[in-house]
């Protein structure tokens, strides 16, 4: 079956969008549905054939998107991220490398009778590589602890290039002969190292310099950067082999960590480019594969396949881990987790065909095993890693916590409110006043700019799923809102109504993308007001005679529900997009003000002036406190 080639890269480009939204809503890695799609297209159907459509343009145009994918990873390490195991990571990575190679290629060449020494040797050197295109996802599923989510993700991303470099390495004891074979192979090693390590930081140096001046204006950056790393591989491939690939990692890894570079634009869209390089190279290398050949080479690719999940990888683990910090569980839980990406495939496909052209024996099996050990290691973790985690007692919990942007009088006693009932959460405020007065009443504050190069590197969000932008400034919530709504997703991030005066003053913010807090007219001026006539945020338990609809229409005083929480201890919020309905048994957090409290309301600005006059003269009460008592001052006592 045949179509036109335009039709067939917008068939890829649509399925392969479908097959990301679907792993999304599944909490799965994409690389599943994008391969099976792959192959139905591929031989199961023949509706693709990437070698008619694309011709040589294939595999060159498949090296260069390998290239991107690897710097965009790079481009998100940071080396504050591995204080505490650095030494565990390189280990993780040179040790467990190597331990890896030889026992794949040596159980493989042993127990396998169709697999010669030659091929078990390429084969060994690229099941060794795990990647970011099928770490990240599912890290994102399973959620283990801090350890070793990093250690994963650290490993995934440098080990790639030096599993293609091994991939070389293999390659080149194959095809050359003579008493000099080894002191050649030994040289190509030390030439793909020295020039893709020097090329890289040159790249980056040459980069860090132009961004940092702004010598290249704002709309041509990531163009910029794009250009020169594609250019910096093929250079780097010119010269040595597979060295490009370790090049474009070290400028990633270099220039994510200069001073003064802001990157968050070109990461930005490198993530997007990357995913959906991604998504067409797992249909398109899936489409070549011949389903003869899978199934001729079943028994083999699942001795490979044990091999490499229950061999190699915790014998692996076991060498890089020695002497470390790590408890048996996170070891344990490090040596399961190591699904193979989109770097094997691709270098398996070029491999294959160079090995072919040497007239090696057993080079048709090289792409089905590669692609089996593939299917097996990310089908078998995405399913079992999870509740292994649980059950070793190394996963996070479900994100329960909320980023509250403010730290003011309103966030404080909302925050107090959520903490008390145990959810956690983390006042961000850049204001010193604010953040103290926080600190003062025990709950834990950011202080500094919530949308800032320096907040994406100190503000550990692990546990947390939710915004809350309730900062005074309209602008503050709009940039918080645009910023977290990548990391929370948009129907988790919510901000305050805009005042009148807001809405007056400040006409070029546009909207928001996310959702408003509470309801429209509870502005933070209203919300302050409240709290300055005596309003008090409670806890009620509804039942069958007392439920939602008697909650708010309780005489004798004003009820605003804020938030509710169900029996399973879950959080919903109360927004203008969405109002929960909540049922006895349930729990309401709002903001209630009894009658005999009122008092005559103020004008917007009145408020403001009167509550910065008590803010002052309370902080200036506790500083004579401090002062008397030595410096150790009393908390607030939540409400």
């Amino acid at each position: 079956m045949n179509l036109d080639i335009a039709l067939q890269l917008v068939l890829i480009g649509l399925l392969a969008f479908l097959c990301q939204w679907g792993a999304w809503r599944i909490k799965l890695p994409a690389i599943l549905p994008l391969l099976v799609t792959g192959l139905f297209l591929g031989p199961l159907t023949g509706i693709l054939n990437p070698a008619e459509l694309f011709g040589d343009m294939l595999l060159p145009g498949v090296s260069l998107a390998v290239a991107v994918i690897l710097f965009e990873g790079a481009m998100s390490l940071r080396l504050d991220e591995i204080r505490g195991v650095g030494r565990v990571v390189w280990r993780l990575i040179i040790l467990g490398g190597l331990t890896t190679w030889a026992v794949v290629t040596l159980g493989a060449w042993w127990l396998v009778d169709a697999i010669s020494l030659e091929v078990a040797l390429l084969l060994g050197a690229l099941v060794v590589v795990t990647g970011p295109t099928v770490i990240v996802p599912m890290l994102r599923s399973v959620r283990p602890v801090s350890s070793v989510s990093r250690l994963l993700r650290w490993e995934g991303i440098i080990i790639d290039p030096l599993g293609a470099l091994l991939a070389v390495l293999a390659y080149e004891i194959i095809v050359a002969t003579g008493a000099e074979a080894v002191q050649q192979t030994l040289l190509i090693l030390l030439k793909s190292l020295g020039l893709g390590t020097g090329l890289g930081i040159a790249v980056a140096f040459g980069l860090a310099f132009l961004l940092r001046r702004h010598l290249v204006p704002e709309y041509l950056r990531s163009f910029l950067v794009l250009s020169a790393i594609l250019a910096e591989f093929v250079v780097a491939n010119m010269v040595v082999h597979e060295s490009g690939l370790l090049a474009v990692t070290v400028t990633g890894l270099v220039l994510a960590n200069s001073r003064g570079v802001n990157t968050r634009d070109v990461l930005h869209f490198k993530e997007n480019l990357s995913v959906m390089l991604i998504s067409a190279l797992f249909i398109v290398l899936a489409a070549r594969i011949e389903m003869q050949q899978m199934a001729e080479f079943a028994v083999p690719a699942l001795i490979v396949l044990g091999l490499v999940q229950l061999v190699g990888r915790p014998l692996a683990v076991w060498v890089a881990t020695l002497g470390s910090n790590l408890n048996w569980r996170e070891k344990s839980l490090l040596a399961w987790i190591a699904p193979r990406g989109i770097v094997a495939a691709a270098v398996s496909a070029l491999f294959a065909e160079r090995l072919a052209e040497n007239n090696v024996a057993g080079a048709e099996m090289l792409v089905p095993l590669t692609f089996a050990v593939i299917i097996g290691t990310v089908a078998l973790q995405s399913v079992t890693a999870r509740p292994l985690a649980q059950l070793l007692k190394v996963a996070v919990p479900a994100p329960r916590g909320l980023l509250i942007i403010g730290a003011n009088p309103v966030a404080r006693s909302i925050g107090e409110a959520l903490k008390k009932n145990g959810f956690p959460i983390l006042l961000a405020d850049s204001s010193w006043e604010h953040s103290r007065a926080a600190r003062m009443r025990g709950l834990p504050v950011y202080y500094g700019h919530s949308v800032s190069q320096y907040a994406d590197r100190a503000l550990d969000l692990v546990g947390f799923g939710r915004m809350l932008g309730m900062s005074l400034r309209r602008e503050m919530n709009t940039l918080a809102a645009m910023r977290y709504r990548m990391e929370f997703g948009e129907q988790n991030v919510y901000s305050l109504a805009p005042s009148a005066e807001q809405e007056e003053k400040i006409t070029a913010v546009p909207d928001h993308p996310g959702r408003t807090l509470f309801a429209p007219d509870l502005t933070y001026t209203r919300l302050a007001n409240l709290l300055d006539q005596g309003a008090m945020v409670r806890k009620t338990r509804l039942t069958a005679a007392y439920n939602f609809d008697a909650y708010q229409d309780t005489p004798g005083r004003q009820v605003w529900p804020l938030f509710a929480i169900d029996p399973r201890g879950w959080l919903h919020v109360f927004s203008v997009e969405e109002k929960p309905r909540p049922q006895p048994g349930w729990h309401i957090l709002g903001l209630i003000l009894e009658e005999s409290d009122q008092q005559a309301p103020e004008s917007g600005e009145e408020v403001v002036k009167a509550r910065a006059r008590r803010q002052k003269q309370k902080e200036a009460k506790v500083a004579r406190k401090e002062k008397k008592t030595g410096g150790h001052g009393n908390k607030e006592s939540n409400q």
